[in-house]
This record gives C-alpha cells, structure tokens and sequence, in this order.
C-alpha cells in the first residue's frame, strides 16, 4: 500500500455513522413487517412466504451496487452516491408503508388472492429491502476503500457496534412508543399508532444519519485512490 496515513477515530465513526440509520430502518421492517402484513389480510400461516423477498434482493442488489459503484467517479464521490439515493427512496416507503390500510385503495380490487392494500404493501416492502440493500452496501465497500489495512480491524469494529446499535434502536422503538402512552391497538385493517410512530421517527433517523456521513465524508477522487492503494488510475465513467 502507497499511502500508510492513519485515520481518526472519529473519521471511521463518521464513515460508518449513516449505517446507524440504516440498520434502524432495517430492524423496523424485520420487527414489523408480518405485523402489518397480518394486519392488511395477509394468511399468518402463509407470511412466511413474503419474507422470500428481503434475501432476494439482498442476493440481487448488493452485488450490482458493488459492481456500479466501483466503476462510479463523479463530483459527489464513487459510494455516496448511492447510499444517498437509496435512503431517500427507503425514507419514501417508510413513510407510505405502515400508512397501507389507511390507503384510500379499492377492496373490489383483487388479483391472486390479494386485496389492493395487499398488493401496495408487497410491493412496497420490495422497494423498501431494495433501497435498504442499495443504502447499505455503501458502508461496507467504504471502509475498504479508505482505511489502510492497518485500521480496517478497528473501522469495522466501529461499523459493527452502530450497526448492531442501530438494530437494537429498532427493535425497541414500538415498545418505547407504546411505553409512552401511544396506542399499539388500531381498528381492523389498519397498522396501530406505536408502529407508524416507529416508522416515521426511524426514517427521520435514517435520513439524518445519512446526510452525516454525506456531508462529513469526502472520498477519493481516483488518482488519490490510485496512489493509496498503488495501483493503476482508473478510468472515469
């Protein structure tokens, strides 16, 4: 390696900082996805079926984003690109998913067994898992790409325990908000209270988390990155 420069560790805090958010986002959809599924009609004997979904496209997403990303070099960076768009499209959904049952959807409509609301909700959990994967991958490639292998043990450690923070934040939030006095019971086909709250403020935190690191991270420009790693300029595209 050409460049044996040591990072902070407040600079590997904030390269990891947004995945904080994103893992908040995700732990609100593990936690809370069959709820509102069960809640929108879905058969609790069949939910198993709408969780084939997340590991699809973590399977599809996250090698294409490593893939599009790393042949990526414009003004705002090679990774933060993504990560940014995959945020905003996850805060989007965050906000409209919970909101399914509320939804001004016809119940005429049905198509293989599912109502409109169904259906909203099903394809609003694919975009959800796709934006999460396409936010996510980012954190990952970034630490590789600007921590010298001296620190990657300690920038992954860092991105480990906000990871797993984030988690934990999430999957206490419906507890906590129904813990303060909101309602966690809702009218039938409706999600309750407690879970839209968790969703709004875990968007609010994702969102946030990633205009941190947005903001306080600048990547390489690719000569910079060539020389850090000793190898060849890449082509910009």
């Amino acid at each position: 390696m050409a460049n044996s420069s040591r990072l902070s560790f407040w600079a590997m805090w904030n390269l990891s900082f947004g995945f904080f958010g994103v893992q908040i986002a995700y732990a609100l959809q593990s936690a809370n996805i069959s709820r509102i599924f069960a809640t929108l009609g879905a058969d609790p004997h069949q939910l198993s079926f709408f969780w084939i979904l997340p590991p699809l496209m973590g399977m599809i997403v996250q090698p294409l984003i490593g893939k599009w990303s790393d042949r990526t070099w414009c003004r705002m960076g090679r990774r933060k690109p993504y990560l940014l768009a995959g945020a905003i499209v996850a805060v989007l959904v965050m906000v409209l998913l919970p909101n399914a049952g509320s939804l001004n959807l016809s119940k005429a409509w049905v198509f293989l067994g599912l109502n409109a609301a169904m259906w909203f909700g099903l394809f609003s959990l694919i975009f959800l898992d796709t934006s999460i994967n396409v936010a996510m991958q980012p954190f990952k490639m970034m630490v590789g790409d600007m921590v010298g292998e001296q620190q990657k043990a300690k920038a992954y450690s860092i991105q480990s325990f906000l990871c797993n923070a984030g988690s934990l934040f999430g999957y206490l939030f419906p507890i906590f908000f129904t813990w303060i006095g909101i309602a966690n019971e809702a009218p039938e086909g409706q999600v309750p209270p407690s879970v839209i709250t968790s969703f709004y403020v875990g968007a609010a935190l994702l969102i946030l988390c990633v205009l941190y690191t947005f903001v306080k991270v600048r990547e390489m420009p690719p000569a910079e990155y060539a020389q850090f790693h000793g190898i060849t300029p890449p082509l910009r595209r």
